[in-house]
Parts: structure tokens; sequence; C-alpha cells
């Protein structure tokens, strides 16, 4: 079923949604089969040729006459050239001329339908190429088999003595060629190989993959074709604004509708679950008013009662907690801490941070008591699905979510589907119309899932020659899989509250060797709702470990990078990002002045989401108190570098957001409710002030790591270090905004 306006890239998708029977599944099988990421086969199985459409090769493939290649992504667009890398995977192996390609969003529906074919939709953790990149490239090998193979049928030759360049198959020992469009409709009519039988290239072999290939999405945005979900529009279609209680966990308790019913354009006033109201209009802006003037009275609950100082205090409460669930430990801290020839201590201290994406959620739903459809921008199609069938009381195979490419996610849109559910439980009440939903950026900014906010003990233990024998990091504060996930808590335990500081491999290693070390996590949960964040734990637990080697290295006398070095010796690659970053920066030579100020560098370095990443800082700060970032240089190994360009664009795009963070970001709590409510009290940064960003990209080869969050975690360390060597201050709460870097 297609609804006018859909997006262009997603059409082929819209009209073949829901037109493969499905077995009625419900919603428990469903959100079951979606957590499996192991369900996925390489089976491939086609459709016929429909509606003068050409057939699929495979699931990933469809190849039209004219040559143009379509490839299905299945993971989310969010801005970080997932899409774009993906296609050039599954164009890498299928041999087809890159200027040809285009993509389109399958959809979940139809991922059910067939036995989850497309595999995993969720898009987050950085995971998007990482953990999809072999079967996509096996996709796109298993279709070029078959195209080879058509063709060599139809010429009665051997397909091992076929060739293939730029989707022209040709058969050198007769001089004959044909392309891919020709053959495409005999491929797709043979049965696929076996997952056993796809080989794949050797990376010494790429051609496209590693290659710096302009992004397959940027002239849809740059003229204006791209549509995402906000600029929606289908013929009858109604608007919806809403309101939540403002005290998280508060309900709603009456509205007078009878106040705003005669207003222009209201259709209709109702309440949403038991916690919002809503206003349908014809145009946003008329129920948007409507809402404003809307008599609401919310019953605000126990939590009315939290305040910031509060919560900083349980915090703070956790810090010398007896009991504290253990993430990594090695010796015996305690005697070892005892011994001690010095011992060195400090606090530190992270906020609550909101996404705040540029785009606020937004979904547009059509109900009626067959079926349910939903267009939103989502991370992850196959949860948005979940929430659609939970909220129309619809068995999943009855509703259908088609994703629009995300103005923002950052993690917002992968988890939870607070507003797709309000979204469809609002036209419930309208059977059979279409209405989209749009928060404003107040109800964005306050009924958000949050970055975890959290506290950090470290205490150092030195011999007599100033080397570290001992660390202890307490972690105390909130826990993500508790609010999201509890049934991945294990005896008080969330083992995403640790990264950066594990060890034993994975994808999130501290890369230090500490003879004694123990680092644990007391868990204090607020009432606000905490999320997954760009960077997620990996943010706060670098500064605080990055930091506070810098304080050690100055206590001690020690130059920041040869202490890292000689704690570095078993972790070589934590070593050779740090290594390669405070060479290009220039470190152990004094930086030039600008402008008449002098420039201070600082570093940090971690490993998460599976990639190394380390950062060197360079900033000055007048007399004044004025900070200026002028350069950071960044260094990324992801193991394999699919798309060079896209990574530079990723690492400068992650140091804005980082930066910005521990430059402005807070939100706090007062009255149980968020106070930070656009963005002239959560601001970002300007272009003016952001620093010229150098990236080296280091390739090792042997692994699959992230690219999208990893080097945020060092953006805000390496400036803070910069900052004491610049005038000895030593900022360990943020933002840096409630600091005074004005010199004594």
């Amino acid at each position: 079923m297609s609804a006018p306006g859909r997006p262009q890239r997603e059409s082929r998708s819209a009209k073949h949604a829901g037109s493969t029977a499905t077995a009625a599944v419900n919603r428990r099988e469903f959100i079951g089969s979606a957590a499996a990421a192991g369900a996925f086969v390489l089976g491939f199985p086609t459709t016929a040729t429909a509606q003068g459409l050409p057939p699929e090769v495979n699931a990933w493939v469809v190849v039209k006459p004219d040559e143009t290649v379509l490839i299905r992504i299945a993971r989310s667009e969010m801005g970080q050239g997932t899409l774009t890398g993906l296609a050039q995977l599954v164009a890498e192996e299928l041999g087809c001329d890159w200027t040809r390609v285009t993509t389109e969003y399958p959809t979940p529906g139809q991922n059910l339908a067939r036995q989850r074919v497309w595999g995993n939709f969720s898009t987050g953790g950085s995971r998007g190429i990482r953990e999809s990149h072999e079967y996509v490239r096996k996709g796109g090998a298993a279709a070029r088999m078959m195209l080879v193979q058509a063709a060599a049928d139809g010429w009665g030759v051997p397909a091992a003595e076929c060739r293939v360049d730029k989707g022209v198959i040709t058969h050198p020992g007769s001089n004959r060629r044909t392309t891919y469009g020709q053959v495409a409709v005999a491929a797709a009519k043979l049965t696929p190989p076996a997952a056993a039988n796809v080989a794949l290239k050797d990376a010494k072999d790429w051609t496209l993959t590693g290659q710096r290939l302009a992004r397959l999405d940027t002239v849809d945005k740059t003229n204006g074709k791209q549509v995402y979900g906000a600029d929606l529009q289908m013929p009858g279609l109604l608007n919806a604004a809403i309101a939540a209680c403002p005290v998280f966990g508060g309900k709603l308790k009456s509205f007078d509708a009878a106040k705003v019913n005669n207003m222009p354009g209201v259709k209709k006033v109702l309440a949403v679950g038991d916690n919002a109201v809503a206003v349908v209009a014809d145009t946003w802006w008329r129920a948007k008013k409507a809402l404003d003037a809307l008599p609401v009275q919310w019953d605000l609950g126990p939590n009315a009662a939290v305040q910031q100082a509060g919560i900083d205090a349980m915090l703070k409460e956790g810090l010398g907690a007896e009991q504290a669930a253990v993430g990594n430990s090695n010796g015996d801290v305690k005697t070892a801490l005892a011994g001690a020839k010095r011992r060195i201590e400090a606090v530190y201290a992270y906020p609550h941070q909101n996404h705040a994406t540029m785009e606020p959620m937004n979904a547009t739903a059509k109900w009626t008591a067959e079926r349910c459809e939903v267009w939103t921008p989502t991370q992850n199609g196959e949860a948005a699905l979940a929430a659609t069938a939970a909220a129309a009381g619809l068995p999943p195979a009855q509703c259908e979510v088609y994703k629009i490419h995300l103005g923002g996610g950052f993690g917002r849109r992968g988890a939870v589907h607070d507003w797709v559910r309000q979204a469809v439980l609002i036209a419930k009440e309208m059977p059979g119309t279409p209405v989209k939903l749009l928060w404003s950026r107040e109800e964005d900014m306050t009924h958000g899932l949050y970055h975890p906010i959290t506290q950090c003990k470290l205490t150092a233990g030195l011999d007599d020659k100033g080397q570290l024998t001992a660390l202890h990091m307490r972690l105390s504060g909130q826990s993500i899989l508790a609010g999201l996930f509890p049934q991945n808590v294990r005896d008080g335990k969330d083992p995403v509250a640790f990264q950066g500081l594990n060890n034993g491999g994975g994808e999130a290693m501290i890369g230090y060797g500490v003879p004694n070390l123990l680092i644990d996590h007391a868990m204090r949960n607020p009432h606000v709702p905490p999320g997954f964040w760009r960077g997620v734990n990996l943010n706060q637990n670098t500064i605080y470990l990055e930091c506070f080697l810098d304080e050690i290295a100055h206590a001690t006398g020690q130059d920041p990078l040869a202490l890292r070095r000689t704690l570095m010796k078993e972790h070589p690659k934590h070593l050779a990002v740090l290594e390669a970053a405070a060479q290009r920066a220039g470190w152990g030579q004094p930086a030039p002045d600008v402008r008449g100020q002098k420039v201070y560098r600082g570093l940090a370095q971690t490993h998460g989401f599976g990639s190394y990443v380390a950062a060197c800082a360079e900033v000055s700060v007048s007399a004044e108190g004025e900070l200026t970032v002028h350069r950071i240089v960044a260094a990324t190994d992801p193991g394999h570098a699919v798309n060079p360009q896209q990574i530079e664009a990723q690492v400068e795009g992650s140091f804005v957001y980082g930066l910005s963070a521990a430059l402005y970001g807070a939100c706090t709590v007062k009255d149980g409710a968020i106070v930070q409510k656009n963005f002239d009290t959560y601001p970002a940064m300007r272009l003016a002030q952001m620093p010229k960003v150098e990236t080296i990209t280091m390739p090792s080869g042997g692994f699959w790591g992230g690219v999208g969050e990893p080097t945020i975690a060092v953006a805000a360390p390496a400036v803070l270090n910069a900052i004491f060597a610049a005038t000895g201050k030593r900022i360990r709460t943020l933002p840096l905004s409630q600091h005074s870097l004005k010199r004594a």
C-alpha cells in the first residue's frame, strides 16, 4: 500500500508493503525474533515481477533494464553515512557500476514476512556497518554469482570462465559480452547459492571499499528533494500537537476541551495514554495554539518534590557505599593503596544530557480496524513496528512502518518509540485518517531519554618513584539498562556502565596496565529516564580516566604522554593512535602562538565501539578567561575503513557533539521536571567556535570497529587537559560554562 507524499527513495518498498501473505505473529514472538541477531539466513528468497517492476536478484539487489542497480539498506541513515557505506560493501562484491547505484529501505513488515532476510534493522552503537558487513557483502556476492550464472547459462559456457567489470559480464574465450540489466530477469529465476558457497573478496582486492566516494544522499539534501518525517504530506492529512505531564511519572488529571473546540481548524481534543493530551487540527500551528490555550490539570505525583541537589547528593553517597558491582579488577587494590608511598584522589561528575536532535520526534499514523501504517524516522524499524502493533491492538503482520531519513538520532530514536505509540493512539481515535504528530521543541527537550548522570571517585597509589601501582575508580550513578532493559542487569551490575574500562577483550577496553586495579559501580537511579546518548558511558568514563591520569602526570612531574607510554606496553593499538595524534600535533614542541595568545596542548585516548581513538587538543585561554579551542588532531583505527571521507566527517561531527556537551550541556531538575526547554538554555557550538579538526585514519585490519561514536569521547578530556596546561585549573564538573577560567 502506497501513500501519496512518500519519499521517492522508498517508493518501491511502500508499493509492496503488505503484498506478501504472512502468518499471524503475536507481539511476544515478534520481539523475540527481532532480538535474535543470529536469525539472519542467506536464503535470499526472490519475488516475481509485479506491476511492471523488475524482479529482485535477491533480497539486497534489484537490477533494472536501464542498468540502474537498486541496493536495499536495512539500517537507518541519520547523517552518519551508513547508507552509502553499506551500499559500497554490497556494490564491491556485486561488481556493478557505482555511478548507477541507488538505494531504498526495505520495511520491517517485509522483513518479518520473509523470516528476517535483511537481519537486524537496529542502527545504534556504531554497529550499522560493523555488525552487518559480512552478510550484506555476501548478499552482493550472491547476486553477482547469480547474474554471472544466468549469462553463462545463456552462452552455454562455465560461469568460472566469465568475468565482471562494472556490471558488464564478458566471456573472454568467445569474446561475448552482456550486462547485468540484460540478464537480471533470468538471474532472478535461479536458485540462490548456499551461504557456504559464497566467497568474499580479500581486502587487498577491494576497489570501491576504502575509497572516498561521495555520499548517495547528499544531492537530495542540498536540492530540497529529501523528505523528512516532519515534512511528510498526504491527502487528508491532519496534524497533532501533544503535551505530556511535565514531571516524569506524573499523570493527566483533566482538561477542558470545550475551551478550544471552536478554535480555527481544531478537529479533536483527546487524552493520549494516562499522561498526555493532544489537539488534532488541520495545521500543526493551529493544533499547537489550541493546545497552548487548553486548560489542563496534572497529577504531578511524588516526583514533583525532586530537586537537582537531591539527585547529586544521592550520587555522592554512592561514592562511599559499601556495595558496588565490580566491572574490572586485578591484584589487591585495598592492600596496595594502604601501602602506597603517595596517594592522589579526585572526584569528577557528569550531568544529564539531552539528544536535542534538530528534527523533533514525529510520526504519521493511519489506523483502521484491519491495518495500521506508520511513517517515521527511526533508528530501529523493527522496534517501531513492535510499538505500532502494541498501540494499534493488531498483530505485527497487519501493521507496517515506513522508515524515513532521520533529522538526527544519536540514540533517541532507537530503543524507545514513545512518539510512535502516541501517534498510533491518536490515529485510532480518527479511523482511516492519516494524522501527523509532531512534538514541539519544548516537548522534545523535556520528555527525552537522557544521557545518564554519574559521578566518579578516583584514588591512585604511587610508589617512591612516582609510578602508578594501584587505581580504584568508583562510579556512582544511573544505569541505562536498569531503565530500559532491566532483564539485562545481573546482580546489580550494568555492564554498559563500564564502557572503555573493561579488560579481556570486547569492544570497549581499558588501554592501561595497572598492577592493582578496581573499577566498580554503585547504581543510583534518579527518576529521570535514561537513554543511549551518542557515545553512551564511554563519554564520561574517558573524561574520568584520562583527566585523572593527567592529574597524576602533573602531580609527579611526568610528561602526560610519557606516563601513558609506561602504562600501555601491553596495549599497542591504544598506544599507536595516541602516538599518531601526539606526533601530528607536535607534542613535545612549543605550539605556535595564535594572535598573541599562547597555545597549550592536552591528550586523551580510549577504545570504544570496537575502535581505537586518540586526540590532541590545542587551546588558548585569555587573561579574561575566554577559551578558544584552536585545533584537535584525532587518530582513529577502526580496523577497516569503508569510506575515509565519511570517517573524517564523523570525527568532525562527533567533536561538535562532544564539545557542545563539555562547554554547555547540562540538563537539570527543578520540582521533578527538566529545566532546559530549548536551545537558549541548552546551546550547541556555533560555527565560529569550531576548532580545526585533523583526522588521521589508520586502519590496521583484522577487525571492524565503529566510527560515529568512539571519537566523541576523547574531545572533552583532551580539551580539559589542555585547559589545565594553560591555566593550572582542573575542571572536574561540566559544563565548562559554569566555571571561570580567568587567571587569578
